[in-house]
């Protein structure tokens, strides 16, 4: 089976928003990444607005809805709303993405770092993952590789967990990911074994993308995004997509 690219956009919303006004234009970049072979859009707004804010979600949800691409929010289900932020079910319920992505985030983080605590959480999941899945959403949530529980993910009604590759990007970066990898793909047979399929995301790249998806096995889609940005500004938005479709479709040929 093949993997699915979904772009991320924050970063776009980021450069955006540190000078005001609307350029770069989120809408006009997600189109540029569809264009380019994306299969779907993510977005991970956060409850300060920081980057991608209430009015992108539903522009881009429509612009998923036109194109018959997924579109994929990420957030965390406990936090409450604020002016300016509704609240990641009541987001969803307006959007109806294809999937939500449940991210167990503080305020005060830069980005998403780590997974849930199942043993910890699980119970205060359950309600609410079938309160996304009512809205039709497909529903992943964010995991730690070699979290030996996460098979529970399962128990909360989650459809797939996301794994943080964070860890496994950095040993890339120190030339001994070997570890990593074996961690990677035990977690994601744990957690296949338990009828759940499997994502991954963080600091995924075009150096070390294709490595990870030779050892995890069935890895249904990988969401992208400060590292394809970064790449793009080198490179160019469309040759970038492009060059992480040849890396995904490469993985599925192989």
């Amino acid at each position: 089976m093949s993997t699915a690219l979904s772009v991320n956009l924050n970063k776009i919303a980021v450069l955006r928003n540190s000078r005001g006004g609307g350029e770069p234009d989120v809408v006009r970049a997600g189109i540029a990444c569809l264009d380019a072979g994306a299969h779907g859009l993510t977005v991970h707004p956060r409850p300060d607005a920081r980057h991608i804010r209430e009015d992108d979600v539903h522009a881009l949800a429509a612009l998923c809805r036109a194109r018959a691409v997924e579109f994929n929010i990420e957030g965390n289900p406990f936090a409450p709303p604020r002016p300016g932020y509704p609240g990641l079910l009541a987001l969803c319920d307006a959007a109806r993405p294809a999937q939500v992505t449940l991210v167990p985030d503080g305020d005060g983080q830069l980005t998403s770092d780590h997974g849930f605590d199942f043993v910890r959480d699980g119970a205060a999941l359950l309600p609410l993952v079938a309160a996304f899945k009512a809205l039709g959403c497909r529903v992943s949530v964010f995991v730690d590789v070699g979290d030996p529980e996460v098979a529970r993910a399962a128990a909360c009604g989650a459809d797939r967990v996301e794994l943080y590759t964070g860890p496994y990007a950095e040993a890339f970066a120190a030339g001994d990911p070997e570890s990593a990898l074996a961690a990677a793909g035990e977690t994601a047979r744990r957690a296949q074994a338990a009828g759940l399929a499997v994502n991954a995301g963080h600091d995924l790249n075009q150096a070390n993308l294709a490595g990870f998806l030779r050892r995890v096995p069935d890895v249904r889609e990988v969401s992208i995004g400060h590292a394809l940005i970064g790449e793009a500004l080198y490179a160019g938005l469309e040759a970038t997509v492009r060059g992480y479709r040849r890396i995904v479709d490469a993985a599925a040929r192989d």
